[in-house]
């Protein structure tokens, strides 16, 4: 037995991998080989660490703060803490990791020949996060995507050695897409981190204020900003439909459940008629698999 309060490094990667099963996408079933499947693993867990270090949703106790070598009394300093978590991954590429997942990512760097800027690219959104929280524009919005999401997709490549620059394209709007749905789905929680990605210029449009993000349900204004923006996701992820069919394979379903993903979650707020504000609408398992087959049969 262990101590009440007490976390191994053991506890901290596994705790950390467990979220994968919340994700609106598969980050690594069952049917692809072995070897892509834990070198995804080890990319989610980075991708997954950094964002709780830019949310403030490390476990309690300050674990992952003494593995990176942060002093309890910095410890809930998040720019500290990705500063020291930064240091850590370029020991992944010169050097011996001191944090579990680091060193779990270390082989897949190395089998991969994986670069440094997409971990960093994931590490300069968080330290966004910290400074700041209102986006003007659309375009602002995609700015940020291009650090927080659109990195994932090229280490998806990456791993899977099937990189070329329209694949990159396609990729960048599916994971662009992703965060988008995301960012609806967590309108009320962003709000309570004092975080809006909704572009101030689309709210001011729809007559929304930031108040009635505070609302318990949404009201017609705020419904018809999600559905714009709900829209402008499905938009993005028809675009990237084609890197479906670049590849072969088991590759292929992997993509097609990217993408059938964030259709179901925007089939899903919109089946809440748009109102995410009691919570995240999110997609039943039979939704995802029937999008899938819907993604496959349109891409062919």
């Amino acid at each position: 037995m262990t101590k009440a309060g007490t976390a191994y490094p053991g506890d901290r990667e596994q705790g950390t991998l467990a979220k994968a099963a919340a994700e609106n996408f598969p980050v690594a079933p069952f049917f692809l080989p072995r070897a892509w499947r834990d070198d995804l693993m080890a990319v989610y867990g980075f991708a997954r660490l950094v964002d709780d270090i830019g949310d403030g949703d490390l476990a309690p106790g300050g674990a992952d703060a003494r593995l990176l070598g942060v002093s309890s009394a910095a410890a809930e300093d998040r720019l500290v803490l990705l500063d020291a978590f930064e240091a850590d991954l370029r020991r992944v590429f010169d050097g011996t990791p001191r944090h579990p997942l680091l060193r779990r990512l270390q082989p897949t760097v190395r089998r991969r020949s994986l670069t440094p800027e997409p971990f960093l690219g994931l590490i300069a959104a968080n330290r966004q996060d910290q400074l700041v929280t209102r986006y003007e524009t659309y375009d602002d919005l995609l700015a940020y995507c291009e650090l927080s999401a659109n990195p994932v997709g090229r280490l998806v490549l990456g791993i899977t050695g099937t990189s070329t620059p329209e694949r990159e394209r396609r990729s960048d709007a599916v994971c662009t897409a992703l965060q988008i749905v995301e960012h609806l789905q967590d309108v009320a929680e962003d709000l309570g981190r004092d975080r809006i990605y909704l572009p101030a210029a689309d709210m001011k449009r729809f007559h929304v204020e930031e108040a009635d993000l505070a609302a318990p349900t949404a009201g017609a204004s705020v419904r018809a900003l999600v559905a714009y923006e709900a829209q402008r996701a499905r938009d993005l992820l028809d675009e990237g439909i084609p890197l479906v069919g670049s590849v072969h394979g088991r590759l292929r379903l992997l993509l097609a459940g990217f993408v059938a993903g964030g259709r179901a979650a925007v089939d899903a707020i919109a089946a809440a008629a748009y109102d995410v504000l009691p919570g995240p609408p999110k997609p039943g398992k039979l939704r995802l698999l029937r999008e899938v087959g819907l993604t496959l049969r349109e891409e062919g």
